[in-house]
């Protein structure tokens, strides 16, 4: 029996015009959150729940309050219980980003995004909840997931000392780049999984926000231009990239030229991607998560193309090629929902 769930509704049903409401699953997220739908008449909303020994509702919460104030599309909280790990949330719906992108449709829905993102990142920080740096420590323990939890563990690959260096090198040189960078309000997972398209309003709204951080311009723009669950040309890339440079230039967040901010771009998707991978090998060798070894392969795609036009990564690359890449065939096809727009 699921007690927790148990006296998670009791909790809802404590709410103001939540009385005799019923909870159905909604699809979870990588970690220990659980969310479900509360509906009680013509009223609905989303219930998280976070246990506490896992998961500290405190950042969630501060982050929402300002972001909201600040008018960032984020849920509205209707009822919390910090102690136990209980939210009440705006419900914004089911229809992800992901699942609306199209060829046709994905401009709009770029810039829409791109247009949120920019709120985001001139938002000051939260007053009753500083966001921690994106400082070398954080960047450096990301990345070493790519070779401890995909690399070794997940494809069984050992790494020999001289790889070991070189991988050490590849890794100071991202990891110079991105504290090199301007520094924002950074949400950290900014992609098509985490935008939800609502009926009312062009701006999606945003979840999963509660890991923000204050770190490099370009970091939740490569989360959504290079997203782990969706491929564009390169074409399209580079124009959105290029819209979004001239943006943020005019809104003042830095006064890169367009050469320096695709730099900046590539370089910062690859610490980005380093880290997706090693999560995505995590999440199914701990968590039982296998679902997302799926997105592996066009992961490491991404960093097979930004090492290919980066000479200072020339090594990282050929090792890639020559030794990651064959290893890869082993993992689960792409689940062709998640498909490469490669045309």
């Amino acid at each position: 029996m699921d007690t927790r769930l148990t006296e998670l509704t009791a909790w809802v049903n404590q709410q103001p015009d939540f009385a005799g409401a019923t909870l159905t699953t909604v699809a979870g997220d990588a970690s220990f959150r659980r969310y479900f739908r509360a509906l009680a008449g013509d009223r609905r909303a989303i219930v998280m729940d976070a246990p506490p020994a896992h998961e500290d509702c405190r950042p969630f919460v501060a982050i929402a309050r300002h972001w909201r104030a600040q008018g960032v599309a984020v849920p509205a909280i209707l009822a919390e219980d910090l102690a136990r790990g209980f939210l009440l949330l705006e419900d914004f719906g089911d229809r992800l980003m992901l699942s609306a992108l199209t060829e046709n449709s994905a401009d709009a829905l770029y810039r829409h995004a791109m247009n949120e993102l920019l709120r985001i990142q001139q938002t000051p920080d939260t007053p009753d909840w500083r966001l921690p740096p994106y400082n070398e420590a954080l960047l450096d323990r990301e990345m070493a997931l790519f070779p401890d939890w995909l690399i070794e563990q997940q494809l069984g690959i050992g790494i020999s000392d001289r790889e070991r260096c070189m991988l050490d090198t590849s890794f100071a040189f991202l990891r110079e780049s991105a504290l090199a960078q301007p520094t924002v309000t950074v949400h950290r997972d900014y992609h098509s999984r985490n935008l939800l398209i609502r009926p009312d309003s062009p701006a999606p709204g945003v979840i999963d926000f509660q890991d923000a951080v204050r770190g490099a311009v370009t970091y939740d723009l490569v989360s959504l231009l290079k997203d782990c669950y969706i491929a564009w040309p390169e074409a399209r890339i580079s124009a959105w990239v290029e819209h979004y440079r001239q943006a943020s230039a005019a809104a003042g967040l830095h006064h890169a030229d367009a050469d320096t901010f695709r730099q900046w771009f590539e370089l910062m998707g690859m610490q980005r991607h380093l880290k997706a991978a090693g999560i995505f090998a995590r999440l199914a060798l701990r968590d039982g998560k296998t679902g997302y070894l799926a997105d592996v392969p066009r992961t490491v795609h991404y960093l097979v193309q930004a090492s290919s036009r980066l000479p200072a990564l020339r090594h990282l690359h050929q090792w890639l090629l020559q030794t990651v890449v064959p290893a890869l065939t082993a993992l689960t096809p792409p689940d062709p929902l998640r498909a490469d727009h490669a045309g």
